[in-house]
């Protein structure tokens, strides 16, 4: 008889992540097995062989995958579980695919690819040297900054196709699932048989390909979201992280894990080599591999020697003068897209905010639409007639008339994608305009529409931060930011650099070929240095200005912090939690840690409880650690480096 330790896909108690079981087979770390716990057959992973125990055990039931899983991915989901703080089960749901005891039909490829103009590329110096500098090093993780339309993915896709020459496998990763299409297309005609992987592949799909990856015995290209990282790749040369200072490579539900991080410790275990590229580097990742000698690859240049420079047009809001036309569309923008228009070209329209109105009050007594649940303004969705939460999805009719007064003086302020949407087609009745943001089906999403993006057949493309990534439009003329500054005013000590790279960002779409391209950007506060350096794309003298603040603030990457957040049906029962665990924490923890609150949290109800929190710094991220074994397991939510703290 042989025993092991088998860590379960299920908690079944709290600080307990593997047991032991026997098995008359002699079986391999990695194998996926069907165990009995209590009365329940659970899915386990056998972690190692161990000794036999002085306690009865039970017998492993079945091997469900007789291949193991790579070594490196087993090492890299227990680094998970302990860098985290997170039960290895939890991690083990992030990996495994779903129904893995299920019969599934033989995997096809039917990934549309959009045929995209090729040409012949010639890698400039900058280019030479960065794919060199990767290929000849010893496995490391490297910094590329590249500026917008200097050949990134061209330099990926050289990258890729060396690792795979030497017989090693590559995954590519982005930030969004709407940019698997064109990443896919980039990448179709130099590489067969891509695997894509991401969260809105069916079930059956995503197992056959997660199968399909476990026994290859061939190198494979693996493109996609945050969890293709968790692909079962046995021998992986490169990991390539693209748009690498988007949020959304940190996972929001447990476990609350960087896939930067996460790729960082996966490349270690494999030997393999690691970029994380960008325009717009995360400011605590610039400085992490200044501070530690890792290598920072730039792209200082546009890839096209005759790549003409964008020009820009910064239109102050508060000068009413350019909106005599139009309450929020300056009068420089609409002759812009007339233009754009008359030309058969193409616009892009970038706003941060969706909907069509962020507040409906009434203007005799000022009531306000207001989320019963969660305690926020209503935003109102014209195409629906109704007002809609954010947070919860709370959803109901638009008053017509104040139901504290019973007025009809009801109105509404702000605006939204929607709204944006709603007036373009009023002054430009005959073009084709479309909106992507989060209220999208599933066939309105930009990677569903990719193609007719990539070929002109939008003429107005309006979006939210998902149309400021990565994109590359041959037929984009024109750019317009409606509000640069709107998420200036968040209490959050990254409000400022995400304000500068999604501004960057989008600039970024043009100016990348020889046509002459306009970038018309409008906001309430020109000379703010987020806004100043975004529109000159000047990350150097952002990256400093930065630095100082968060210095004299303590922020990352200068402390380590702890989110702490708690939710009760009552306010005071969420300060009395909040108030109780602060004093625990001030006569528990060493001198260094600053413990900030509690304070509501920025969403202070959701779905009718109330939230309070508490921020903990400290220069030893152990601290940190230590400070989590104080939480009470109820009503406590934590994380660990959070990107925001909202």
């Amino acid at each position: 008889m042989h025993y092991y330790e088998v860590a379960p896909n299920q908690i079944i108690r709290p600080g307990s992540d593997v047991f032991t079981y026997a098995s008359t087979r002699l079986l391999k770390a990695g194998q996926i097995v069907l165990i009995e716990v209590g009365k329940k057959q659970l899915i386990g992973v056998i972690m190692r062989p161990t000794n036999k125990p002085e306690y009865k055990t039970k017998e492993v039931l079945s091997i469900i995958v007789d291949q193991p899983l790579p070594a490196p991915l087993l090492g890299l989901a227990e680094w998970l579980a302990s860098y985290y703080v997170t039960p290895l089960a939890l991690v083990l749901q992030t990996l495994l695919p779903r129904g893995l005891t299920k019969t599934r039909r033989p995997l096809t490829n039917n990934q549309k690819v959009t045929e995209r103009t090729r040409t012949n590329i010639l890698f400039n110096a900058e280019q030479k040297q960065v794919i060199q500098s990767v290929i000849d090093s010893p496995p490391a993780t490297f910094l590329l900054q590249g500026v917008t339309g200097s050949g990134k993915t061209e330099t990926y896709k050289e990258i890729a196709r060396r690792t795979i020459d030497q017989g090693k496998s590559v995954i590519v990763l982005v930030p969004e699932i709407a940019l698997t299409s064109q990443l896919v297309s980039e990448f179709s005609d130099d590489f067969e048989n891509i695997m894509l992987v991401h969260s809105t592949i069916s079930e059956s799909r995503r197992h056959a390909i997660w199968k399909e990856a476990l026994e290859s015995t061939e190198p494979r290209l693996v493109i996609g979201a945050r969890s293709a990282l968790f692909t079962p790749l046995p021998n992986i040369g490169a990991i390539l992280v693209d748009e690498a200072h988007e949020p959304s490579y940190k996972q929001e539900q447990a476990p609350r894990y960087s896939a930067l991080r996460a790729a960082t410790v996966l490349g270690r275990l494999h030997g393999a080599k690691v970029v994380f590229g960008s325009a717009t580097p995360n400011v605590t990742d610039h400085y992490l591999a200044d501070q530690s000698g890792r290598p920072i690859l730039r792209l200082n240049k546009p890839a096209r020697d005759n790549a003409a420079a964008s020009v820009l047009t910064l239109v102050d809001m508060k000068n009413r003068s350019n909106f005599n036309g139009h309450r929020f569309l300056s009068k420089q923008l609409i002759n812009q897209l007339e233009i754009t228009l008359s030309e058969g070209k193409q616009a892009l329209i970038f706003h941060n905010r969706r909907g069509s109105a962020s507040t409906t009050l009434c203007e005799n007594c000022g009531w306000t639409a207001m989320c019963p649940r969660c305690f926020i303004p209503l935003t109102l969705h014209t195409d629906q007639h109704t007002l809609r939460c954010h947070i919860c999805d709370f959803k109901q009719a638009v008053p017509t008339s104040c139901p504290d007064c019973h007025h009809v003086d009801i109105i509404h302020k702000g605006f939204g994608t929607k709204m944006i949407e709603a007036e373009l087609k009023k002054l430009f009745p005959k073009a084709n305009i479309s909106r992507f943001d989060a209220d999208n089906g599933a066939a309105d999403t930009v990677d569903a529409r990719y193609d007719e993006l990539y070929k002109g057949e939008i003429d107005i493309a309006i979006g939210t931060q998902v149309v400021a990534k990565g994109l590359d439009l041959p037929h984009l003329r024109t750019v317009g930011v409606v509000q640069a500054d709107s998420g200036l005013a968040l209490p959050d000590f990254s409000a400022s650099e995400r304000t500068f790279q999604l501004l960057a960002q989008v600039i970024g779409r043009v100016g990348r070929n020889e046509h002459a391209t306009q970038v018309i950007i409008q906001t309430y506060q020109p000379t703010h240095p987020s806004i100043a350096f975004g529109v000159n794309q000047d990350y150097e003298s952002f990256y400093d200005y930065t630095l100082k603040n968060r210095k004299k603030a303590l922020f990352p990457p200068f402390t380590h912090l702890l989110k702490l957040t708690c939710s009760y049906k009552s306010e005071a029962a969420a300060i009395r939690s909040a108030q109780e665990l602060a004093r625990t924490l001030k006569s528990k923890l060493d001198k260094d840690v600053t413990i900030l609150g509690p304070t509501p949290a920025f969403y202070e109800r959701q779905r009718d409880n109330y939230r309070w929190q508490l921020t903990i710094k400290s220069p030893k991220r152990e601290h940190l650690i230590q400070a989590l074994g104080f939480v009470p397991p109820a009503h406590w939510q934590s994380e660990l480096d959070p990107t925001s703290l909202l």
